[in-house]
C-alpha cells in the first residue's frame, strides 16, 4: 500500500470512469491508477467506476497493480455480457458489451451521492457520451482526457490498414463525428496527452477556446520501480544469462510504425555486414505489440524485420504481458528500443519509464513528435527524427554510424532528475487537480 498525506478539511469528491481499471493491465488505465497514491493530498477524495476484470476479453489480470495505490480506494464494478457470449457475431467490444451496465451503475451512484466532477479517462470513448446525459441528469460538469483522438483522419488520409478492419474502424468514427461534439461542447475541461490532440479538436469545433485544452502527457511513478525490483516473471520470455545483446521494445506496434522498425532494422542489416561476429550476439525482443487477445494477435514487427533480411534476429511476443513483467525485462536489457508512428502526433507514455530504466536508450521518432523533444531534453542523445517513410536510408544510416559504429548502445543517457520530476506522478496529480478545481469553480 502507498500511503498518501491528506489535507485538512472536506474533500471534493470525483467519479472516475475507467473501465480497464486494475488488476486489468492497459495503458489507457495508467494515468488513474498513477494518481490515485497522490489525489486525496490535493483535496479531492476518488471513487473509481470500472468494468468486473472478468469481462474484459484477454485481459492480462496483475494483482501486484493493486498494491501500487492505496488499499482503501474504493472501486465500484460493473457488469456485462461476457465476450462468448458476443464473439461468434465477430464483435467482442467491451463497451457494446459493458457499456450499459456502467451506464446504469454510474447513474445509481450518481443518484445516491454527492460528487462534485466526473472525470472520463478511458480510450473506451464512448463513454465519453455519459458526460453530457449525467449533466443533464444530475447537473454534475465533467473532463474529458484525451489519450489518443477520438476521430482520426490518419488512416483514411494515408491509407494504413485501421485496427481491427476499415468496417469496424469506419462505424467506431461514423459514431464518433455524431457524438464527439456534444461530448467537448458540454464539458467543464478537457486534457490530452499531446498538443496535436488540442489543435485537432479546435480544428473540428472553431467556436473551441484553445486554452480550454490542457496538454498533460502520462506519468512515470518510482514506486513502481521499486516494486518492480521485488518481482520476478513467472515464465521469462527473454533469457539475460546467453551471452547475447538483448535490445527491448515493450508496447503497442502496428503498420503506422513501418518507418522507424524499417528504420531500426536496416540500420542492423548494414552493422551486420560490417560486423558480422559481433552483430550475430544481438537479438532484439518486441513484446506486447497487439491488443488483440489469443490467438487472434498479429505479429508487426516480424514481417518489417523479414523484408529486411535479419528477422533470425528478432523474436515477437504479440500478446500483452503484465506491466511488472515489462519492468523487469526494461531495467535487466542491453538497450531499449523506443520506436514511433508515421503519425507525426502520436505520443508514448514509455518514454519515461524508458528514462528511469537507466538503460542505453534508442529513440526513433517522427521528427515533430513531441517524444522526440521531450527525450532531446531529457539528454538522450540518440534520437533520431524522420519526416517522410522516404527518409528510411538516410536515417538509418545516421542509426547505423552512432549506435552501433560510435559506442551509443552502450552509453546510459544521464539520468537528468530536475528534468524528470516534472513529469512524475505526484506532480502530474498536482496539475491534474489543480484542472479539477478549475472546472468545479462557477464561471
Amino acid at each position: 500500500m502507498v500511503n498518501a498525506a491528506t489535507k485538512a478539511g472536506p474533500k471534493r469528491r470525483v467519479l472516475i470512469v475507467s473501465p480497464h481499471f486494475s488488476p486489468i493491465n492497459a495503458p489507457d488505465m495508467q494515468r488513474v491508477r498513477m494518481m490515485l497514491p497522490y489525489v486525496r493530498e490535493n483535496g479531492w477524495e476518488p471513487v473509481v467506476l470500472a468494468t468486473d476484470p472478468a469481462l474484459v476479453e484477454g485481459g492480462v489480470h496483475e494483482p501486484l497493480l493493486e498494491k501500487s495505490y492505496p488499499s482503501d480506494i474504493r472501486v465500484v464494478r460493473s457488469g456485462g455480457i461476457p465476450a462468448n457470449y458476443t464473439r461468434w457475431a465477430h464483435f467482442g467490444s467491451l463497451w457494446w458489451r459493458c457499456g450499459a451496465s456502467m451506464r446504469a451503475a454510474g447513474e445509481r451512484l450518481l443518484r445516491e451521492e454527492r460528487f462534485d466532477l466526473v472525470f472520463f479517462s478511458t480510450t473506451f470513448f464512448d463513454a465519453f457520451s455519459l458526460g453530457p446525459r449525467w449533466r443533464r441528469k444530475f447537473g454534475v460538469p465533467y473532463v474529458l482526457d484525451y489519450q489518443d483522438p477520438w476521430i482520426n483522419d490518419y488512416y483514411e488520409r494515408t491509407g494504413t490498414p485501421p485496427p481491427g478492419g476499415r468496417f469496424k474502424f469506419g462505424l467506431s468514427q461514423w459514431l464518433a463525428r455524431r457524438r464527439e461534439p456534444d461530448a467537448v461542447g458540454a464539458a467543464s475541461g478537457l486534457i490530452a496527452v499531446s498538443g496535436a490532440y488540442g489543435d485537432g479538436l479546435v480544428r473540428r469545433y472553431p467556436w473551441l477556446d484553445r486554452s480550454r485544452v490542457a496538454v498533460l502527457p502520462f506519468a512515470t511513478d518510482r514506486n513502481d520501480f521499486r516494486l518492480a525490483k521485488q518481482h520476478q516473471p513467472e515464465k521469462p520470455i527473454i533469457d539475460f544469462g546467453d551471452g547475447m545483446r538483448h535490445f527491448v521494445y515493450a508496447g503497442r506496434c502496428g503498420p503506422d510504425m513501418s518507418t522507424s522498425l524499417g528504420i531500426i532494422f536496416r540500420s542492423f542489416r548494414k552493422f551486420l555486414a560490417s560486423n558480422p561476429g559481433e552483430a550475430r550476439r544481438t537479438r532484439f525482443h518486441f513484446i506486447g505489440t497487439d491488443y488483440a487477445p489469443p490467438p487472434r494477435g498479429r505479429e508487426w514487427a516480424a514481417p518489417v524485420a523479414r523484408a529486411e533480411g535479419v528477422s533470425e534476429f528478432v523474436h515477437e511476443h504479440c500478446y500483452r504481458v503484465p506491466y511488472f513483467d515489462c519492468l523487469h525485462y526494461l531495467t535487466h536489457a542491453d538497450g531499449l528500443l523506443v520506436v514511433g508512428s508515421n503519425d507525426a502526433s502520436y505520443s508514448a507514455s514509455k518514454l519515461f519509464p524508458y528514462v528511469l530504466s537507466e538503460r542505453p536508450l534508442l529513440v526513433v521518432f517522427h521528427e515533430r513528435s513531441p517524444v522526440l523533444r521531450m527525450a532531446r531534453e531529457m539528454g538522450c542523445d540518440q534520437c533520431f527524427g524522420f519526416d517522410q517513410p522516404e527518409d528510411l536510408d538516410s536515417v538509418s544510416e545516421s542509426v547505423f554510424r552512432s549506435w552501433y559504429m560510435e559506442g551509443g548502445m552502450s552509453r546510459v543517457p544521464p539520468a537528468d532528475k530536475e528534468r524528470i520530476i516534472p513529469h512524475t506522478a505526484e506532480v502530474m496529480t498536482r496539475q491534474l487537480t489543480a484542472y479539477f478545481d478549475e472546472a468545479v469553480r462557477p464561471s
